[in-house]
């Protein structure tokens, strides 16, 4: 059963490794403004490829508003490595080895495996489905989206525009009644 987390409350801990050999971490107080925190499904999957290509893009705008990035996956260490190097993902520092009980503690989604994908890519077992978490430098959550599928996810330079008003009216967390 997948649980909601609710805005205003803290967010679960986190500790999986990068590829640079570092740990991502949730630290309190360490994001000026917010953490972004965007989990992806995997190698496998050809829209995350495009997704993170835009975030990668886009990195020094949100840095450049006070929010630090963080990316992860329950993929291997190998499959994250080929997904940076082969997607030019040159400014995220990929996490992985996401377990599905702490992707569970998220509220994230678990699809079993299918097989191959339109681009050859044999899909994991078990895999987390897509999730965004803005998460303030208090270790609550700001905003959340949670999806069952890869399809129609919330578009980047949206959010740079979203964090823009909410920074310039002190606009406050949502749906935590």
């Amino acid at each position: 059963m997948t649980q909601s987390l609710i805005p205003r409350q803290p967010v679960p801990a986190l500790d999986v490794p990068q590829l640079s050999g570092n740990r991502l971490k949730l630290v309190f107080n360490e994001a000026p403004a917010f953490t972004l925190l965007v989990f992806y499904r995997g190698y496998h999957c050809p829209l995350c490829r495009t997704y993170l290509s835009e975030l990668n893009r886009l990195h020094d705008d949100f840095v450049a508003r006070g929010v630090i990035v963080k990316v992860l996956s329950s993929d291997t260490e190998e499959r994250a490595r080929r997904a940076a190097d082969e997607w030019s993902l040159d400014k995220l520092d990929l996490g992985y080895g996401l377990s599905e009980a702490d992707a569970r503690a998220w509220g994230l989604y678990i699809s079993t495996g299918r097989g191959l994908t339109s681009t050859g890519v044999e899909e994991p077992a078990r895999f987390s489905e897509p999730g965004v978490f803005l998460i303030r430098p208090d270790l609550t959550l700001y905003w959340a989206n949670v999806q069952t599928m890869p399809f129609a996810r919330p578009h980047f330079k949206d959010m740079l525009g979203a964090i823009d008003f909410v920074v310039a009216k002190d606009y406050p967390a949502r749906g935590e009644a």
